[in-house]
């Protein structure tokens, strides 16, 4: 039977569920070489903010059990040089792309949006508020209820494009932070981000990373995002839709992440070490649509409810 794996969000329609996550696959222009990215729902962009920024010293990503630890420190060459060397370069892609936004105070987030607001291909931001913010003392935006609130208000003054919260799963309760974000009016939802952790040299006797601390990712994490997901879905799935990562490598990986209530999933980690794993992705979940004889993708999210 022939099926449908287009989704639409924010009356944009997507052609299938599977996105590439920020940070895991550049501005896409590499991975264009290997196969044509507008295949994707969506291509996430690698995190932007309003200066350039030289990241962390190495050593900053290391491998553990079933995922990796980075702490490249959000290295990017800054908004002006992406827009005037690397957004020519993808325009011709027929895809979706979503910016990444980040920055150390609630007014250089808004100076990225505002710079993007005119890029045509860019259809939404994904806000990383997994940051410092250094005004306040270097508090993470994503750890403070008023000061996320404060942030997402801010950023939907400067653009009339959906705005999504990419939700830290460091903290107590991920439903209570979902819930700020919508009353303070996000239109979407991306969860979640690494889990912060550490690796230890025994023979050298210290952490791996220069940092010491870093995001766990891959595999490792698949449970937890799952578990996240289908919460934060039991509390606001219903008002905004949700953006799944975390540990997907297969369809299935991706299928417990939709049925647990995301709209689309975004694959991270698994482009390191199989670059076209979103392609078999796809396929996965079309064959299993026909194997099931499910229609339309939208019959999928939050079936596990």
């Amino acid at each position: 039977m022939a099926v449908d794996l287009s989704i639409q969000l924010w009356g944009i329609k997507f052609k299938n569920p599977v996105w590439v996550a920020s940070g895991t696959f550049g501005y896409g222009l590499e991975a264009n070489q290997i196969y044509d990215i507008s295949q994707l729902g969506a291509v996430v962009l690698k995190g932007l903010s309003l200066k350039p920024r030289q990241g962390n010293e190495p050593p900053r990503i290391v491998e553990t059990y079933c995922g990796m630890l980075n702490a490249i420190g959000l290295q990017n060459p800054g908004v002006e040089k992406f827009l005037t060397e690397i957004y020519p370069q993808l325009e011709k892609i027929d895809t979706h792309l979503v910016a990444n936004v980040f920055d150390e105070t609630e007014e250089g987030y808004v100076e990225v949006i505002k710079a993007l607001n005119g890029c045509s291909k860019i259809v939404a931001y994904e806000l990383n508020v997994s940051c410092p913010n250094v005004k306040k003392g270097g508090m993470i935006f994503g750890h403070d209820e008023r000061v996320l609130a404060s942030l997402i208000e801010k950023v939907k003054k400067a653009t009339s494009k959906p705005v999504i919260v990419k939700l830290s799963p460091n903290v107590g309760d991920i439903k209570k932070f979902a819930r700020v974000c919508v009353e303070a009016g996000a239109d979407g939802l991306s969860l979640i981000n690494t889990i912060l952790a550490m690796k230890i040299n025994v023979e050298k006797m210290k952490p791996e990373l220069s940092i010491k601390t870093g995001g766990l990712s891959g595999p490792a994490i698949l449970p937890i995002a799952v578990r996240m997901v289908y919460q934060v879905f039991e509390e606001v799935g219903q008002e905004v839709p949700i953006i799944g990562m975390g540990g997907i490598t297969t369809y299935e990986d991706a299928l417990e992440h939709i049925l647990a209530g995301a709209s689309c999933i975004q694959v991270g980690t698994a482009n390191f070490y199989e670059p076209t794993a979103p392609l078999q992705i796809i396929e996965g979940i079309q064959k299993f649509m026909e194997r099931k004889q499910i229609a339309t993708f939208k019959e999928l999210i939050g079936k596990a409810h």
